[in-house]
């Protein structure tokens, strides 16, 4: 068996998906191939990944890497499964531009790698590389599942299922840490723990947890919707937003509230930093936490290459969960993105949606969950077509379409007018164009 990991410059997070592959009986002995087009980046993946495969894993895997657009089919070719985790114009120079030109039109954000303006123009240079990617995959590995962490997860899952041959599902840890949030949010933790019974559904980055009971069946969200209520009333902490979200709307979503704030228009707004204050709204988000991360890799880097020790426990992602369950024929249920296709009943039919799938040597099968609480599937629409016409601008070359995504989605548009759109959509455009990460 062969697991190609693509982007593989992204070390710890390659060294907790490929570490758990060694941990796992039915793939520790498989070819692990790292590609990545920084030799640096790559290099340092290397050393470590082998040096978790001798320690942890007692050399059982073969560890290969490939350098460069010229050595990527070999690094895909025979692969079983793919693990994408790639980022495309890194920190600097794409979210910096991501960030500081929006700025100039008095758009502010605080992640920027899902929707917002910097989500679309993320989605549209990565895509440029899925598209090399799945040529790549029909000729050398056909039959391989790819497995998609990179972000914007619904607009990438959504061109890689509706657009090209390969099997495609999108992981995020979002659903897993859900519940233990909501829980240790509201200081629920020692009572309920993992004694929980939950159902999520909906989009990548909100998808909803639409139950919520106990081991003996009671329903916790009338307790969780007091709680939330009272917590958001007596003074900040960093769940505010999607504990609003409880509160006016009535369900508790996947992903932070840093993400959720710019997800539409009612949290960040000109001239309001009122409720910047009062929902605890952490600007620029991102860009500090990839200085923080790059300051990190060097520190752990450092002890690395000077002989520090390498650990590794099982993670909860889901990549091994998957090809062990492929491989094993042993089932497995995940929250996988995919096509809707009926399967969240009031959300499009071509959507990409976030839902309980089944995982087994069958592959990944996404569950029915019918239609969602009629606030929820609006909320969700008001990111799914953004998503969608990001998609078509793509695969069309389109820039009017580009316009309309960006003029659709919901804190931009909230915020400009169609003409400030337009002439934000051609000032980024040309800035990655300029920097060697073209748009179109």
């Amino acid at each position: 068996m062969k697991i190609t990991f693509m982007g593989a410059g992204s070390t710890v997070f390659a060294k907790n998906v490929l570490g758990d592959t060694m941990l796992c009986p039915s793939l520790c002995e498989t070819e692990i191939a790292l590609y990545d087009i920084d030799g640096a980046r790559l290099n340092e993946s290397y050393l470590l990944i082998t040096t978790m495969n001798e320690k942890l894993n007692a050399s059982r895997a073969k560890i290969t890497k490939y350098l460069g657009a010229e050595n990527r089919k070999e690094a895909l070719r025979g692969a079983d499964f793919v693990i994408d985790a790639i980022q495309v114009g890194l920190y600097d120079p794409c979210t910096i531009i991501d960030f500081e030109i929006p700025k100039k039109y008095g758009l502010r954000q605080t992640i920027a790698d899902t929707l917002g303006i910097g989500g679309i123009m993320r989605g549209m240079r990565t895509i440029h590389v899925l598209k090399d990617f799945a040529r790549d995959m029909e000729e050398v590995c056909p039959n391989a599942w790819f497995l998609n962490y990179t972000n914007p997860m619904a607009i990438l899952s959504g061109y890689m299922q509706r657009y090209t041959g390969i099997k495609t599902v999108g992981l995020c840890h979002s659903v897993q840490v859900c519940v233990p949030a909501l829980l240790g949010g509201l200081g629920l933790t020692e009572k309920y723990g993992d004694t929980c019974r939950s159902k999520i559904a909906g989009i990548n980055h909100m998808a909803w947890l639409l139950e919520l009971v106990d081991k003996d069946g009671n329903d916790l969200y009338p307790m969780v919707r007091r709680l939330a209520r009272e917590k958001n009333a007596a003074g900040k902490h960093h769940d505010m937003v999607r504990f609003d979200y409880i509160d006016k709307l009535g369900y508790y979503c996947t992903e932070s509230s840093e993400h959720n704030a710019e997800y539409n228009p009612f949290y960040i707004k000109k001239g309001r930093d009122d409720l910047i204050e009062k929902f605890n709204i952490p600007l620029d988000e991102y860009p500090r936490r990839c200085v923080n991360q790059i300051a990190g890799w060097k520190k752990q880097w450092e002890n690395l290459s000077n002989g520090g020790n390498v650990t590794h426990t099982r993670s909860s992602e889901y990549a091994s969960h998957i090809m062990e369950a492929i491989v094993t024929n042993t089932p497995y249920k995940i929250g996988g993105n995919v096509i809707n296709r009926g399967v969240i009943t009031n959300l499009p039919y071509d959507a990409c949606v976030e839902v309980p799938c089944l995982v087994d040597r069958s592959g990944v099968t996404p569950t029915y969950v019918g239609a969602l609480p009629l606030q929820l599937a609006a909320m969700n629409s008001s990111n799914i077509y953004p998503q969608m016409l990001t998609i078509e601008a793509a695969v069309t070359g389109s820039r009017e379409t580009l316009y309309q995504a960006a003029m659709m989605e919901p804190h931009t548009g909230a915020e400009l007018s169609t003409d400030e759109i337009v002439s934000l959509c051609d000032e980024l455009i040309a800035a990655h164009e300029n920097a060697g990460f073209p748009i179109f």
